[in-house]
């Protein structure tokens, strides 16, 4: 299976740079100091369920506190593909900067700032895994992945081969079905997909925090057909039909790390 669209070699570095001219629509200023990152994401789906807090409060960090809303929490399963991933002043590297991933993730807020917090990160690369492990302290696997478009829709299929994690495979066909609206502030899309920083922890327990920083999501109501979904597996049971969004692209730059004491 192929991962789509080729990287945009000439186009990649002038999004990037466009991103930072949108900022009205962040809940807080963007850092001070310069990214180091940037990405394009394609054909995301989000999935969510509803899920009980405690459910999700005996598997998390005990320094991490959940967001719920109306007394619910959520949990994300997010597959999509990466393009044009560089350093800046660089550009991407062909073959390297474009892979598929796919990502389990919860929402949690410290310091009034609400961000996301990632069960487990999946991607078929392995130079990716091993940079985002280190730089980012966050829970990357390596996994046998595939994109390609089919019957109208982006079939994507993912098996960890990782093996220093749980099992976990994802098999889906999924797609839009409305049109591109951006989240009405207030509301459950909002609350779900407007975070603009991850979570994650170092050796001690102290928090980190990873900026992030992307013009607002363009939503679309979406439809899939999962066949096989245990990228939860060990967490949590994901019954009942998910909450779907789509987004066809959006453009991306990461901040390094910095603890949440000192940003």
């Amino acid at each position: 299976m192929s991962t789509g669209r080729p990287i945009d070699l000439l186009t990649s570095p002038v999004a990037h740079h466009l991103v930072t001219r949108a900022t009205e629509h962040r809940p807080w200023p963007m850092p001070g100091r310069p990214w180091v990152m940037g990405q394009t994401w394609a054909n995301l789906l989000f999935a969510h369920w509803r899920v009980v807090p405690a459910v999700l409060e005996r598997v998390m960090p005990r320094e991490l506190p959940l967001d719920t809303l109306d007394g619910s929490a959520w949990l994300g399963v997010t597959p999509f593909a990466v393009r044009n991933l560089r350093l800046k002043f660089t550009w991407p590297v062909p073959y390297l900067s474009t892979f598929p991933e796919i990502n389990v993730r919860t929402y949690v807020t410290v310091g009034g700032r609400p961000g996301i917090y990632f069960f487990s990160l999946d991607a078929d690369s392995a130079l990716a895994v091993l940079a985002a492990r280190r730089l980012y302290r966050l829970p990357y696997f390596r996994a046998r992945m595939g994109i390609e478009h089919q019957d109208g829709g982006v079939a994507h299929v993912s098996e960890r081969v990782s093996t220093d994690g749980p099992d976990a495979a994802f098999r889906a066909l999924y797609g839009p079905c409305g049109p591109i609206e951006q989240a009405v502030p207030g509301s459950l899309e909002h609350w779900l997909t407007e975070r603009y920083c991850l979570y994650t922890l170092d050796g001690s327990g102290r928090i980190l925090r990873g900026e992030i920083h992307h013009p607002p999501w363009p939503l679309q109501t979406a439809t899939a057909a999962i066949e096989e979904n245990t990228m939860a597996g060990g967490l949590v049971v994901l019954d009942g039909q998910p909450l779907l969004h789509y987004a066809h692209r959006q453009e991306v730059i990461f901040w390094s790390l910095e603890p949440v004491d000192e940003a």
